[in-house]
């Protein structure tokens, strides 16, 4: 051992509290990336929700319903035509209305609706079928415009 390994040791301490340091701050970064991505589903989920109750609310009857609600849904989604895998989606998506009529208009004959075991099963195939959350398609690019002053 030399005189001077002591610095060795110190420059090795010094490296491994870095790289703890670094590896500590990816962890925070992804932890803070998941629940921000947590925070805008919650909030997006909630949206459209609030949206399609308020759309099926004045329906006469459950087909009413779901029409004034897959209506909204296309409307929240800014889908002016339609397609196979948009069709798809749609259909995925009526037992979800069905579930929030039934909220609104209880029938014995079904029993109790549970809009929240719909939603988490259409979200749960939409992931599957699609390799992305639903939500996602709520993202909405706003590309930056130059400001221009008179």
């Amino acid at each position: 051992m030399t005189a001077m390994s002591f610095l060795e040791d110190l420059r090795a301490a010094a490296r491994d509290a870095e790289a703890a340091e670094a590896m500590f701050r990816r962890e925070v970064a992804a932890r803070m990336t998941d629940l921000e991505q947590q925070r805008a589903f919650a909030f997006r989920r909630l949206n459209l929700m609030q949206t399609i109750a308020e759309a099926v609310g004045p329906a006469a009857d459950e087909p009413a319903a779901i029409a004034y609600a897959l209506a909204a849904l296309r409307v929240r989604l800014g889908w002016g035509s339609d397609s196979e895998a948009r069709a798809a989606v749609l259909a995925r998506f009526a037992p979800v209305a069905q579930a929030v009529f039934a909220t609104i208009e209880p029938n014995d004959d079904i029993g109790e609706a549970d809009v929240a075991a719909a939603l988490a099963q259409f979200e749960t195939w939409y992931a599957q079928s699609h390799a992305t959350p639903f939500w996602m398609l709520f993202e909405h690019y706003i590309p930056e415009t130059p400001r221009v002053d008179f």
